[in-house]
C-alpha cells in the first residue's frame, strides 16, 4: 500500500502524472460542483490542504459507507490491474467488484476484497427453465471460488421474459433459487438478485429491455417465497429511481433484503454530480439508518475524467 506521505507536487502511486496533475488542479472545483451539502465544502478544504502539504490520503475520510469500484465501468482508464488496485486505495475505496477471480489475489496484495462476484449474465436466468443449468452450475463455481477467497456475495438475474408472463418468470425463478440457497447458505455466501430497468433503451448497459426483473417489489416478492437469509437484493439506486421511485422509502421497507447496492445518475447512468437527479447524500444516510452494513458500488459509466468523476462521487457518498 502506498505511503500517504509524499513530496511536495507528487502524485499518487499507481495514477498517471496526467490524472493526478488533472486532480490537483480541478479538485476544488470538483467539490464545488457537489451543491451545497456539506461534504462538497470539506472537499474542497481537504483538497486545497493536499496539493498545499503534498499529502496524499484517500478521498473518502468516514467510511461508514464501504465503498467499491465497479470493474466494467473503469477497467478501460486502468487496465493494468495493479494500478487499478492504486486508484482505489487512494480513493479510499475497500473494493473491486465484478472482476474475473483470477485477478483476486491482486486486490488482496493490495488490502481489497471483491466486494461481490459476477456468475452468469443478465440475458440468461431463472425465470426460464431451459436456463437453469446453467445458472447453476455457475453459481456454484463461483460460490466455490468464493468460499476459497473471502468473497461475500455473487450477481444473478431473473432473466429475459421472452415471453413468460411475469406470473410463471415469478415461480420459475422461486424454484430456480432455491436449488442455489442451500449451497450459499453452506458456504455463507450470498445471491444477489438485481432489478434492471427497462426503460431505456439508449444503451446496451443503461438499460435493458425485455429484462423479466424489472420493478423493486417484483424481485423482494420473489425473495421473500425463496425465504433464504443468503438470497437477497442487489439494489441499485440508478435502475430503481428510473423504474420505481421512491428509493429511501423502498429502503426502509425492504431494509432486511438488501444484499448490494449500486450507484449512478440518472438519467445517463452518469457521474453523480449535479446535473443529475438523485440526491446521494441523503440516499448513504438512509442506507445508515436502517443499519446496512454492505457495500456500495460505484457503477456509473464516466463521460469525462475518470479519476475526477470518481473522486467527487466517493466523497459525497462517503457521509
Amino acid at each position: 500500500m502506498a505511503n500517504d506521505q509524499h513530496s511536495k507536487n507528487s502524485q499518487p502511486s499507481g495514477i498517471s502524472r496526467r490524472d493526478w496533475m488533472r486532480w490537483s488542479a480541478s479538485s476544488v472545483a470538483a467539490a464545488v460542483a457537489v451543491g451545497s451539502q456539506a461534504v462538497g465544502s470539506q472537499t474542497a478544504e481537504a483538497a486545497k490542504d493536499q496539493e498545499t502539504q503534498g499529502k496524499t490520503e484517500p478521498v473518502a475520510k468516514n467510511n461508514r459507507i464501504k465503498q467499491s469500484l465497479v470493474n466494467w465501468c473503469y477497467n478501460k482508464a486502468w487496465p493494468d490491474v495493479d494500478e487499478y488496485c492504486n486508484v482505489a486505495v487512494r480513493l479510499g475505496c475497500q473494493s473491486i467488484e465484478l472482476i474475473d477471480p483470477k485477478h483476486w489475489p491482486t486486490l488482496k496484495k493490495h488490502g481489497l476484497t471483491c466486494a461481490i462476484s459476477g456468475s452468469h449474465g443478465f440475458q440468461t436466468g431463472f425465470n426460464n427453465r431451459d436456463e437453469w443449468d446453467e445458472c447453476l452450475a455457475r453459481l456454484r463455481e463461483r460460490i466455490r471460488q468464493c468460499k476459497e477467497f473471502g468473497v461475500k456475495s455473487v450477481i444473478t438475474f431473473t432473466g429475459m421474459a421472452n415471453g413468460l408472463s411475469k406470473e410463471d418468470g415469478a415461480k420459475n425463478c422461486v424454484e430456480g433459487l432455491k436449488k442455489i440457497a442451500g449451497d450459499a447458505e453452506k458456504n455463507d455466501v450470498t445471491v444477489c438478485l438485481e432489478m434492471l430497468n427497462t426503460r431505456d433503451d439508449s444503451h446496451p448497459m443503461k438499460g435493458h429491455p425485455g429484462y423479466q426483473g424489472d420493478h423493486c417489489d417484483y424481485c423482494i416478492d420473489i425473495l421473500k417465497e425463496v425465504g433464504s437469509s443468503h438470497v437477497k437484493l442487489l439494489f441499485d439506486i440508478y435502475h430503481v429511481q428510473i423504474m420505481d421511485g421512491d428509493v429511501i422509502r423502498r429502503i426502509r421497507e425492504h431494509k432486511d433484503w438488501l444484499g448490494h447496492i449500486h450507484t449512478a445518475g440518472n438519467p445517463g447512468r452518469a457521474e453523480l454530480d449535479d446535473v443529475q437527479e438523485i440526491n446521494y447524500p441523503a440516499v448513504m444516510k438512509a442506507l445508515l439508518d436502517v443499519g446496512y452494513t454492505g457495500y456500495v458500488g460505484q457503477e456509473f459509466i464516466p463521460t469525462r475524467d475518470p479519476w475526477g468523476g470518481l473522486a467527487e462521487a466517493v466523497a459525497l457518498c462517503d457521509v
